[in-house]
């Protein structure tokens, strides 16, 4: 061929014109298939997770049951916070919640909620420690302070965020109604109702009046009511506050973690 001629283009093989697109085609099968193996497994997962999660709220609602003594039919809520299954595998949950209403302890009922925190799965069962609340409505507060000597229960109120009663003070033969808002705190385990505010008959009253009106009968009216709780409550449960919120007294306790494995912490306390 002489120089400058054209060079003829040779054809290409035949097999080799658009082999790039069937290379693609044959990638999106393999894309498809991760896709539903990762579908798969996220949906595995949300199942085993319920599951997961389903036997251990029911093991505890049973271990609650039996432990309190608890009627069968009694509702008890068990709440988990965050996955269980990875909680699981560590061996600890990190917050447990249970709560119920209208439970008994030592002829006071209540309705309790308890967060436990760091609760270990296997082994001791220990924990690193709780916190519990008890509410009391009107009905059920009135029960616990008819165990308070001298204190005229069927009278008490509650009206946020003091406990209401009223007390009847003889003058001269004349009876003469004095009522008296109590404000709840709590100290060395026992809720403290201290005098707050006073009304004699009709009108608002002070302690200096009270007692020039009535000398040492005041007394009666201007004393602190201490409600010690510790009988009704394992010694490793502590009163820390206590308030009326609404139509109920709200009361806090703080509970020490040895309580899972100590026997002492949970024995009843007992009141001086």
């Amino acid at each position: 061929m002489a120089r400058g001629d054209t060079q003829v283009t040779e054809p290409l093989p035949e097999g080799m014109v658009h082999s790039a697109p069937e290379r693609s085609r044959r990638v999106w099968p393999w894309i498809v298939a991760f896709a539903i193996v990762a579908v798969l497994a996220v949906a595995a997962w949300f199942a085993a997770e319920a599951i997961a999660r389903q036997i251990v709220t029911g093991v505890v609602r049973e271990q609650v049951r039996t432990q309190l003594s608890l009627p069968a039919d009694q509702q008890i809520d068990v709440e988990i916070a965050g996955a269980v299954i990875p909680q699981l595998i560590s061996g600890t949950v990190d917050h447990l919640t249970i709560a119920s209403d209208d439970v008994t302890f030592g002829g006071v009922t209540g309705d309790v909620s308890v967060t436990a925190h760091d609760v270990a799965v296997r082994g001791t069962g220990e924990m690193s420690g709780a916190t519990a609340t008890v509410s009391l409505d009107e009905a059920q507060l009135r029960t616990l302070l008819a165990t308070v000597e001298g204190f005229p229960a069927d009278t008490m109120g509650l009206a946020a965020p003091n406990v209401t009663m009223s007390i009847d003070l003889q003058l001269f033969g004349v009876t003469i109604p004095v009522g008296v808002a109590l404000a709840p705190s709590a100290a060395d385990g026992a809720i403290v109702l201290t005098p707050a505010a006073l009304r004699v008959g009709e009108s608002e009253a002070t302690a200096d009046a009270l007692r020039r009106q009535f000398g040492g009968l005041a007394d009666a009216v201007l004393r602190d009511w201490n409600v010690c709780i510790a009988q009704y409550l394992p010694s490793g449960v502590t009163l820390t506050a206590v308030e009326v919120t609404g139509d109920v007294l709200v009361a806090d306790f703080d509970v020490d973690g040895a309580i899972a494995t100590d026997p002492a912490l949970q024995q009843n306390g007992t009141c001086a």
